[in-house]
């Protein structure tokens, strides 16, 4: 299975002036734990996780005055679709993190997590038969 297999289509995509608490509402309304961070002033994208809200929460920050710019990752690392799951899995191993941008070109394709890996691969499992053991 390759990347395009088990991304994620619709990015939630929000800009560098949200809140904190803004990103967040909008996070769990679509219900993802990432969101591309899309700076008309700043060439390339960023991504900000819900570890980096909690990481701000956590340090006694204010969500509502916390701003997307000053917690996003800019070092993003993006993914192609033609990847294997296993390379984007490694990556993000490797990287210890657990979403991957994925582009196409020069265009935003979709997001990949590791809960998107794991779904496939159960869904592989699943397919084949084969017993998952516990």
């Amino acid at each position: 299975m390759n990347v395009r297999d088990g991304m994620t289509k619709v990015v939630l995509s929000i800009g560098p002036a949200h809140t904190l608490r803004e990103a967040a509402r909008l996070m769990s309304r679509q219900r993802v734990g990432a969101a591309v961070v899309v700076d008309p002033e700043q060439p390339g994208i960023g991504i900000l996780t819900e570890r980096d809200i909690l990481d701000s929460i956590g340090a006694h920050q204010d969500p509502d005055n916390e701003l997307v710019a000053d917690h996003r990752t800019a070092d993003v690392v993006f993914a192609s679709p033609d990847w294997t799951l296993e390379q984007a899995a490694a990556t993000m191993v490797t990287g210890n993190f657990r979403h991957l941008v994925v582009v196409d070109g020069h265009e935003v394709a979709g997001l990949l997590s590791m809960r998107d890996i794991v779904r496939c691969w159960s869904a592989r499992v699943a397919s084949a038969g084969m017993p998952v053991s516990a």
